[in-house]
């Protein structure tokens, strides 16, 4: 299961997932993006917070996953990744090269920093 927040007055989503990452969970996080996206044009941010990266349930949640990247990568301006996974920082390399979006890793405790960091920049 994956919960999801829309921070409306500062563009963000903040997504927190609690258990393995499943299909379903990338339709339900695309059906409270999409719209706040349709209706805005963007999203400033997305914060996505776990302790540990919980891993997918099965090949179509990995498959559900990066479609959904795939179609809001562009979309999305900058990216926080709250996590105290050591895949974080890897993460972070890796979708570097593959997503428009700004990628910045944080500690799990670190959730107002990141959030802090994606208005700073939605500032300047």
């Amino acid at each position: 299961m994956i919960n999801i927040e829309i921070d409306d007055k500062n563009g963000i989503a903040i997504l927190c997932p609690d258990g393995k990452l499943s299909e379903e969970d990338f339709k339900s996080a695309a059906n409270i993006i999409d719209p706040y996206i349709e209706e805005r044009g963007k999203l400033n941010g997305l914060i996505i917070s776990a302790e540990f990266f919980p891993g997918w349930d099965s090949f179509a949640g990995l498959v559900s996953h990066l479609s959904f990247v795939r179609n809001h990568h562009k979309k999305i301006e900058c990216i926080s990744l709250v996590t105290d996974s050591p895949l974080g920082s890897l993460a972070e390399s890796l979708a570097n090269h593959f997503v428009a979006a700004k990628i910045r890793t944080f500690g799990y405790t670190e959730l107002d920093l990141a959030r802090s960091w994606i208005m700073d920049d939605h500032e300047t």
